[in-house]
């Protein structure tokens, strides 16, 4: 839930990802997989319009169009786990958004994969015991970034902790590996009102 004082002029929500722990895993997976480049000091906003190949989904914040889909590519990951007791995953995936393995990619494709990814990171053939841990830290996975240089695009996507609801809150632009700026732009969140 947003902040009071996050409402924008109008009234509307602004794209406050920047104290969300889907925000830090980004900033993370810029200094593991583009260390060096312009970290943005915050998303901007974006209207109902963004440029190809990505796209607003409604509620589910943004998604990407692709113009082909391949299986078999193995891109980079690196997990995090936040908490002791009751641990939440995140991941931060960087290769060709290809490798999700279908064209259009929304905020249930990328988590689904990201578990995917997780699962196959901590399963030890040779380990037993590695299934169920394997399991439960898939299933944990709430906050994911993709991010695909070659494309010059990123997708986030997290788990609303409440509604347990999947979003895509965060669409990454980045720049020419000369320029190495990143742009990172955030819808407006709904605003949900009871009637009673």
């Amino acid at each position: 839930m947003e902040a009071p004082e996050a409402r924008g002029g109008r009234g509307e929500f602004v794209p406050d990802v920047t104290g969300r722990a889907v925000w830090r895993l980004f900033l993370r997976g810029l200094g593991v997989y583009l260390p060096g480049w312009q970290v943005p000091d915050g998303a901007e906003r974006v209207g109902e319009v963004v440029g190809p190949p990505a796209f607003l989904n409604g509620d589910a914040g943004f998604g990407l169009h692709l113009a082909h889909r391949r299986q078999g590519l193995e891109p980079d990951r690196e997990i995090y786990v936040r908490g002791k007791e009751d641990p939440s995953f995140g991941i931060v995936i960087a290769g060709p958004a290809e490798a999700i393995g279908t064209r259009v990619v929304d905020a249930e494709e990328l988590l689904r994969y990201a578990r995917k990814l997780t699962f196959e990171e901590l399963f030890d053939t040779a380990d037993a015991d590695s299934v169920s841990y394997a399991v439960r830290a898939a299933r944990a996975v709430e906050n994911v970034v993709f991010l695909d240089r070659a494309a010059g695009v990123g997708l986030a996507a997290e788990v609303d902790p409440v509604t347990r609801g999947v979003t895509c809150p965060l669409f990454v632009r980045l720049g020419e590996p000369h320029e190495r700026t990143v742009r990172a732009y955030g819808v407006a969140a709904q605003v949900v009102r009871s009637h009673s």
